[in-house]
């Protein structure tokens, strides 16, 4: 073969080798960019107010999640959230932290029975209750739901938890003008075991927490917004001396195209930290009952909502009671995919010690994209 015909002959081999490793590579490419997605939430704040007596004027990042999903295959996924706050204790304290929220994998099973999409999380998890008010009370960016703001439990944890909606799912049009997280015609269901520490802690003990959640919609022909959930935990606490605790507790909850409105009673011992106990010798958990009550009003095609919301949470000690209740009212303007600008005022109250009243204003602004 000729000079002129073997370098012909290498450039198409080249040639057809460079067009092969380019279907190739768009080949990986589609594979691993199919059913991948990701999305971000972001909590930013400016508050003024007074906090233990100390006067307070700043500009803040309350949180900033990351959210990365990726199909693996028809019954397999996972998932990875990271979680930007800032450093409130150590040697960083002030620095912007980045932790991990949620990493998984999730294992879909095939409806059975009265459980329709069953599936299961195991690694760093949901817990049952959390995630669920949250998907009533959409104002995390305002701040920590009840029980969590009281210690009481965390939202997410080490461990692997079982999760189904009731009898099918709600109509389109429930999910697509009111509310289409958890959509279970008759409910939803969530039972799962954890260490108990909760997400940004270690395990300092060998126990494990059990916790579980039942919501039912009774009425889901003519009033589908209507939910009776029943949630509770047991285990110890998250330190060397485990103190038992435990927990249970009613929901009501009514969401309708202008409105939200829930009800909460609690009662307990104890905390999953292993922190509410009457003394250090002892290490008795300390009763603990309350409830706490939000109402949600929407106007202007539901642009404008007005929000209210009462805590009332006492801690039961040898010593004397401690009774701390709270009060938050405001405004927020909904936008885009669920974001929102809201204006709001909080003060807590703490009627059985010397401890003055907490309070603050905040501009607080939540972007989902």
């Amino acid at each position: 073969m000729s000079t002129r015909g073997i370098t012909l002959l290498i450039l198409v081999v080249f040639l057809f080798g460079q067009l092969n490793a380019q279907k190739n590579k768009r080949s990986v490419d589609s594979l691993l960019l199919s059913q991948l997605t990701i999305d971000m939430q972001w909590f930013l704040a400016h508050k003024v107010g007074k906090i233990g007596g100390d006067d307070f004027n700043e500009f803040t990042l309350k949180r900033g999640y990351v959210n990365i999903k990726k199909g693996i295959s028809e019954k397999l996924s996972g998932r990875i959230t990271t979680d930007l706050t800032v450093d409130q204790e150590g040697d960083g304290k002030g620095d912007i932290e980045i932790r991990l929220k949620y990493l998984y994998l999730e294992y879909r099973l095939n409806s059975f029975l009265f459980f329709h999409q069953p599936h299961f999380e195991f690694g760093l998890v949901h817990r049952p209750w959390i995630d669920f008010e949250q998907s009533v009370n959409d104002y995390r960016v305002q701040g920590q739901m009840f029980l969590e703001r009281n210690d009481m439990i965390n939202s997410a944890d080490f461990g692997v938890v079982f999760m189904s909606l009731l009898g099918g799912e709600l109509d389109k049009a429930y999910q697509k003008n009111i509310n289409d997280d958890f959509p279970g015609k008759y409910g939803s269901f969530s039972l799962g075991v954890f260490n108990g520490g909760g997400y940004h802690a270690l395990e300092n003990n060998t126990n494990k927490t059990l916790e579980s959640r039942l919501t039912l919609r009774p009425l889901y022909r003519i009033m589908p917004g209507l939910q009776f959930t029943y949630h509770g935990a047991v285990g110890r606490g998250n330190t060397e001396a485990e103190p038992h605790w435990h927990y249970q507790s009613a929901y009501l909850s009514m969401e309708t195209v202008y409105s939200v409105f829930t009800l909460e009673g609690y009662n307990g011992k104890g905390n999953y930290k292993g922190t509410a106990i009457q003394d250090t010798i002892s290490h008795n958990a300390v009763p603990q009952s309350g409830y706490s009550v939000f109402a949600e009003g929407k106007f202007f095609n539901s642009k404008i909502s007005l929000i209210g919301r009462y805590d009332d949470y006492i801690s039961y000690y040898d010593t004397g009671n401690l009774r701390t209740q709270r009060f938050i009212t405001g405004v927020a303007y909904h936008f885009s995919r669920g974001s929102k600008i809201i204006v709001d005022y909080e003060r807590i109250r703490y009627r059985d010690n010397l401890a003055s009243d907490d309070y603050f204003f905040e501009l607080a602004l939540e972007l989902r994209f």
